[in-house]
C-alpha cells in the first residue's frame, strides 16, 4: 500500500518524498548519490532540475492512448497554466508524454485559498449530497475505465491488465465506500448524572494529500474519498512521475457536478509546490505516502501550525514460511511481491523459510519465479513490468550491487534488463532473489523499492519473529503456516500494521490501515479516516434549564 520526493510513491521520497506507496524509500548513507523519485519531492531528491520551456505546451493538452489530458493544474474549478513546466516521460519505452505545468509558491497558495473558499459551503452540503457527488464521481471513473487503464499504464509502466481489473474499479470503489460509510457515521448518545453527551464529527478544513506514483490514482482516491466524504475540500499534489491521471480525474469531478474549489490538483515538484502546500497556514489535514525524511519535513512544517497528519512511509516487510506450510501456497504468495515491479510499500520483500523446508520452497520459487515474462505491461502476457524511472533503476541496482559485492548470492536475477532496456528504451530490472545476506545488511533493513527479495533461513519460532521484526519498520508482515494455533501465536507478536495470514494484499476499506515504527503514523480506513479529517465534537446537554415560552 504502498508511495508512489523520490525513490520509490509505494512511492516516491526523499528530500521530496518518495513514493513509498504504496512508494520507495530514502536513500541511505551509502546511496546518497543516488536519486530517488516522488510526490513532495523531486525526481533527484534535492532539488528540481532547470526549468523547462517557459511557454507552456501549446493547447494545454496531450495525447495519451488516444485519450486527451491536460497538462495544466485544477484550481478553484478552473485550468491554470504556470510559466514553466516538467517533462513526463513513460518508463515503458522512454517516451515523452507530456509538458506538465510547473506549479510553485504562487499555485500553491492559489490552490490553498480556492480550498478554503469552497470550505463553508462544502461543510454546510448535507451528508446525502456529499454522498450523491462522490457516488457520481465513481460513476464517472467507472464510465472511463479505459481511459484511465490506459493512461496510467503508460505513465507509471504497471500491468494494464491489473489496471482494467483492479486499480481503477477499486478507485471507484474508494469513493463509493466513504460516501456511504458517512452516511452510516455515528456514536451513540450516552449519559453522565442525567446529562447528554452527543459525539459528531465536524469538518476540519482544508486537506493537502500528497500521493506517490506506484499506483496513482487508486491512492489518490484512497485520501479523497474520506477528505471529501468529511467535508474537507482537497488539494491533491500527485507525484511528478505520474501526474496524467489526476488530470483525468479533476474533469470527472467537475462533469460530476463536484462544486469549484472541492477538488483541486496541484502539479509540480516537491520543493517548488509541495513544500509551499504543506507550509501553508490555511491547510488542516496532511496526509502523505511517501519517505521517512519527507515525512519528517512535513511534520515540521505542520508543527508550526499545529496541523494533524497522516503518514504511510513505506515497510521492510516479512514473508515467514514455517515447515508445516503449504509449499505451493507459500511459493505463490512469494512470487507476488514481485507485483507493479516489487514497487508496493506492502511488499514482502524479505522471505524467511524454516530451514527444513528451505529447498523444497526454494525450488517451487524458482519454477514459479522464473516463468514470469518481462516485457510491455500492455501486453496480455507480460507478468512483470518497468521501474517507473531511470533514476530510480539506478537506485535499485545500486542495492544490489553493494550487496553482491558484500558477499551476496543472486539465485535469481540480480541486475538491469540490459536487453529488453536497450530494445525498448524503458526501464526494466530483472526479478531477483539474493541469499547468504546478514541481517543488519542494508539489503536486508532498507527498502529498496523494486523487484528484489532476499532469502533467510530460520530454525524456531523464536527466531522468525525476531527475525521478521529486526527493522525499523512496521508496515505489514505475511505469514505461511498450517497450524493455526502458531497463526495466532505468531501474529500476535509480529510489529505490523497488517498481518496476513496464509494470503496477501487483502484490504478492506472498514479495517485501519497504517504503520508502526518509521512506516508511519496514526491509521485510516472505516470510521478511522473520519475520525481523521475531521474535528470530533462532543456536545454536552443538562436536563434541567429549559424554560416553556408562550
Amino acid at each position: 500500500m504502498a508511495l508512489p520526493a523520490p525513490a520509490p510513491g509505494s512511492p516516491a521520497h526523499p528530500a521530496g518524498p518518495a513514493p513509498s506507496g504504496h512508494r520507495g524509500r530514502p536513500p541511505t548513507a551509502t546511496e546518497a548519490t543516488a536519486a530517488t523519485a516522488g510526490a513532495v519531492g523531486t525526481p533527484s531528491g534535492a532539488t528540481a532540475p532547470a526549468a523547462g520551456p517557459t511557454t507552456p505546451t501549446a493547447g494545454f493538452t496531450t495525447t495519451i492512448a488516444g485519450v486527451p489530458v491536460d497538462t495544466r493544474h485544477w484550481i478553484g474549478g478552473e485550468r491554470l497554466a504556470s510559466t514553466a513546466t516538467f517533462t513526463d516521460r513513460s518508463p515503458i519505452d522512454g517516451t515523452p508524454l507530456a509538458e506538465i505545468a510547473r506549479g510553485g509558491a504562487e499555485e500553491a497558495r492559489a490552490a490553498v485559498a480556492a480550498a478554503r473558499a469552497a470550505f463553508p459551503g462544502w461543510a454546510a452540503t448535507p451528508h446525502r449530497e456529499r454522498a450523491r457527488l462522490l457516488h457520481a464521481v465513481a460513476d464517472g471513473i467507472e464510465a472511463r475505465l479505459e481511459d484511465l487503464a490506459a493512461v496510467e499504464t503508460a505513465d507509471n509502466g504497471a500491468l494494464l491488465r491489473s489496471h482494467r481489473r483492479g486499480v481503477v474499479p477499486r478507485a471507484a470503489h474508494n469513493l463509493r465506500f466513504f460516501a456511504d460509510r458517512l452516511l452510516a457515521l455515528g456514536h451513540d448518545d450516552f449519559t453522565t448524572r442525567g446529562h447528554t453527551n452527543h459525539v459528531t464529527w465536524d469538518p476540519a478544513g482544508p486537506a493537502a494529500l500528497v500521493t506517490p506514483w506506484n499506483a496513482p490514482l487508486m491512492l489518490a482516491t484512497w485520501k479523497i474519498g474520506p477528505a471529501l466524504a468529511a467535508g474537507d475540500p482537497v488539494i491533491l499534489k500527485p507525484a511528478e512521475w505520474t501526474p496524467l491521471t489526476a488530470s483525468l480525474l479533476a474533469d470527472i469531478a467537475a462533469e460530476a457536478g463536484l462544486p469549484p474549489g472541492v477538488l483541486n490538483v496541484l502539479q509540480g515538484y516537491g520543493d517548488e509546490a509541495g513544500a509551499p502546500l504543506v507550509s501553508d497556514a490555511g491547510v488542516r489535514r496532511i496526509s502523505f505516502t511517501g519517505s521517512v525524511p519527507t515525512a519528517r519535513r512535513i511534520a515540521r512544517a505542520a508543527a508550526a501550525n499545529l496541523v494533524p497528519t497522516s503518514f504511510e512511509l513505506g515497510g521492510k516487510s516479512p514473508l515467514l514460511v514455517f515447515a508445516d506450510a503449504d509449499l505451493d501456497l507459500a511459493a505463490d504468495l512469494a512470487v507476488e511481491q514481485y507485483d507493479n515491479a516489487g514497487q508496493v510499500c506492502l511488499a514482502a520483500t524479505r522471505l524467511l523459510v524454516e530451514d527444513s523446508v528451505r529447498d523444497a520452497f526454494l525450488e517451487r520459487f524458482l519454477n514459479r519465479a522464473s516463468a514470469l515474462v518481462q516485457g510491455d505491461p500492455r501486453e496480455d502476457s507480460t507478468g512483470i513490468g518497468p521501474t517507473i524511472h531511470p533514476r530510480h533503476l539506478e537506485r535499485v541496482d545500486g542495492f544490489v550491487r553493494r550487496a553482491l559485492a558484500d558477499g551476496a548470492t543472486a539465485l535469481l536475477g540480480g541486475g538491469p534488463h540490459t536487453e529488453l532496456n536497450e530494445r525498448t528504451g524503458g526501464t526494466y530490472y530483472r526479478p531477483t532473489l539474493l541469499t547468504d545476506v546478514a541481517q543488519d545488511s542494508e539489503i536486508v533493513q532498507e527498502e529498496v523499492f523494486g523487484p528484489v527479495l532476499t532469502l533467510q533461513s530460520f530454525s524456531t519460532e523464536d527466531e522468525a519473529v525476531a527475525l521478521a521484526n529486526d527493522t525499523r519498520y512496521g508496515l505489514a508482515a505475511t505469514l505461511a503456516t498450517g497450524d493455526r494455533e502458531r497463526a495466532a501465536r505468531v501474529g500476535a507478536r509480529l510489529v505490523a500494521g497488517t498481518v496476513w495470514i496464509n494470503c496477501f494484499f487483502v484490504r478492506d476499506l472498514a479495517a485501519p490501515f497504517g504503520g508502526s515504527r518509521a512506516s508511519g503514523m496514526g491509521r485510516e480506513g472505516g470510521d478511522w479516516s473520519f475520525d481523521f479529517y475531521c474535528d470530533l465534537k462532543n456536545t454536552v446537554t443538562a436536563p434541567r434549564g429549559w424554560q416553556r415560552h408562550g
